[in-house]
Formats: C-alpha cells, structure tokens, sequence
C-alpha cells in the first residue's frame, strides 16, 4: 500500500482527510493520520478550557472512522524528507506523500524565563493544565495575560465572566490590544474590558519573567499566574527542518502548497508560509485544496485551484457579546457575532468547516 502520511490531526490535517474520504480514494492507497492525542482538539475554543467556563470533553472531535485510514498516535521526532521517513519515539513511518500540518508552538522572543515561568494554551494538554492552575489561584489572585491578540483577548474576557474574584490583567506591547483590528473594534473591546474591570497594559515591554513577577522593562509586576499568548511559531519538527522559510518560521511552498525541493510534501496550517494569518478557517482551505491536487495529479491532470477567500474572524467576549470582521470593512460587534461564533464551533464539530 502506498502511505499518504498526515502529520497533526487539527484543522488542517483533518481537512485533507475528509476531503480524501469524499473522494474516489485509490484501491492501492492508505491514509496514515499521527496525532499526539486521540482526538482532535478544537483548538479556537481553548481559551474557554483555560478558563473553566466549557468542560474539555465538549472541544474534542472524533477522529475519521474508516477502513482507509489507520491511526498512529505518537510525539513526532524528526521529518527526514531525503528518506522519506517520519520518525516517533518508538518507531518510523514511510509515506508515499506527506502532509505536514502540526501547527504550532508558542513563541517566547528569547525573553528569559518566559517559558519555564508561565502557562500555554497551544496545545490540548497545555491548556488543561493551565486550567488547573487557573483553578487554584486565590480570590482576589492577580492573573496576567502577555500579548493583546485574539487569544488574549478572548481567554481575559471569558476569565472575567468564570471568576468574578480574580484581577485580570491584559499586557501587550502595541498601543491597545487588537492592534491589527480597525480601531473602531478595539475600541469596543477596550470599553468592554473597562466595563468589566479588566487592566490593559499597553505599550508593554516584558524583558525577563520570574516566578511570580513580570519585568514591564525595569518595572516589577506582580502575579499570581501568568499565561503567555504573546506569539507563535511551528512546532519543533518544522523548526528542525533545514529549508527555505518566511520571517516567522514558516515553510515557503509553492502555489499546490508543496515543498518545491519535495513536491510530495504538502505543507498547511501554521507551518505553511502564506500571504494570511494563520487560522483554523485558513488551515481548512488548505487542508481541501491539497486533497484536490493529490486527486488530479492521480489522475494526470493538471491541478487547478481557485484563490483561497476568507470570510471574515468572529471573537468572543464571554458568553454574551463579541465582535467581528468580515471581508475588510464590515464590522460587527455585540450579541450577533457570539451567536454566530457558537455556530461556528457546532458546524466544526460537524465536520462541516
């Protein structure tokens, strides 16, 4: 059997999957799918884990249950593409194609002690252990959030909603959190935050953490818990990979989204570098568009795809309001887009994108 090996089971990988599956699948074909977990794990809804306001149980998806597909659960080593091997701890895969869809890491701008001195929400297991000890702060317990993008933004807000006792602070080193929002949208958050009683902390420069203090340049501030939300990176097995990449990590492809050195390999999600901002809803696309050119290329035709178009990112603040872009222009804030996100997230669980 000829081994199309997918390298993560999120968004993307799982994509490419159901994609496959749709479709006439070779009879000489198999789908080998490596994931850490055996699960996936909707990782847009994280922030809620983290916070205590959704069980884990309820961000976990079945994976595929199919004939075609085996499962290999595992922490992956090392990518060797001359060999074409994935190596685990315990064993070594070929493949016939690869897929690379691991996603990503946090990413810490060598500050020291940024890592070891706070918590993650990358990564299911990270997340529920942050959750623990989320948990275990005291009332009235200081809880410091670095970095004011949307994961920071939505874990501050629904933290505020799960514990009512906490302070929660917001720090980031642009001018406001969102930054790369329309003002009009940061506004609103900032407002909410005000009205909420969440601190921001802008223009914030961490240059070293310890326990228990972050060091805003030579300022001590104290906390009780911080969770770290300040920027990503792809996982380690990318990192490890001697090949052409963009400013932030990210493996250059080209236009069929492979490695133009290994046109086999498929690159998506957070580890493909592309002209978007990494997202589930980008790793989607992907995830479908790889799956068509494997089908055409089986079929000696020439690939042919269409331009990947985004509708738009939906936020929550809490359980009642939230905010959204769609397109570049339109801006939606309040009741709607938290109603429209939940609808999101049941569609996801539906394997319905």
């Amino acid at each position: 059997m000829k081994a199309i090996v997918i390298l993560g089971g999120g968004y993307g990988g799982v994509s490419v999957v159901h994609q496959l599956l749709e479709q006439d699948l070779p009879a000489d074909h198999e789908i080998i799918l490596v994931d850490r977990m055996p699960f996936q794990g909707l990782k847009t809804e994280y922030y809620a884990v983290a916070s205590g306001t959704v069980a884990d149980v309820d961000v976990r998806v079945p994976f595929p249950q199919d004939p075609r597909v085996r499962m290999v659960y595992g922490v992956i080593t090392e990518i060797d593409l001359e060999n074409r091997k994935v190596h685990l701890e315990d064993q070594a895969i070929g493949y016939e194609q690869l897929v690379i869809a691991l996603g990503c890491t946090d990413k810490y701008h060598n500050i020291p002690g940024a890592e070891p001195y706070t918590h993650s929400i990358q990564s299911f297991s990270s997340t529920r252990e942050t959750f623990c000890r989320i948990s275990d702060v005291k009332p009235y317990g200081q809880v410091s959030i670095v970095g004011g993008g949307l994961s920071g933004v939505e874990l501050a807000s629904e933290l505020r909603e799960a514990r009512p006792d906490l302070n929660v602070r917001i720090l980031d080193r642009g001018a406001s959190i969102l930054s790369a929002f329309p003002d009009k949208l940061q506004e609103y958050v900032r407002d909410w935050f005000q009205a909420h009683q969440v601190e921001m902390l802008a223009h914030a420069n961490i240059t070293r953490v310890e326990q228990g203090v972050l060091y805003n340049g030579n300022e001590a501030v104290y906390t009780d818990l911080t969770v770290w939300t300040a920027g990503i990176q792809p996982a380690r097995p990318v990192q490890l990979l001697d090949l052409p990449k963009d400013a932030q990590g990210r493996l250059e492809i080209n236009v069929y989204h492979q490695l133009p050195a290994y046109p086999n390999v498929y690159v998506v999600g957070d580890c493909a570098s592309l002209p978007f901002s990494p997202s589930a809803q980008l790793a989607e696309a992907q995830g479908k568009q790889v799956a068509e050119v494997m089908q055409a290329l089986w079929k000696g035709e020439t690939p042919e795809l269409g331009q990947i178009k985004l509708k738009g990112i939906l936020g929550s603040l809490g359980k009642k309001a939230g905010f959204g872009l769609m397109g570049k222009r339109m801006i939606m804030m309040g009741r709607v887009p938290r109603v429209l996100k939940s609808g999101v997230l049941w569609m996801s669980k539906q394997h319905f994108g």
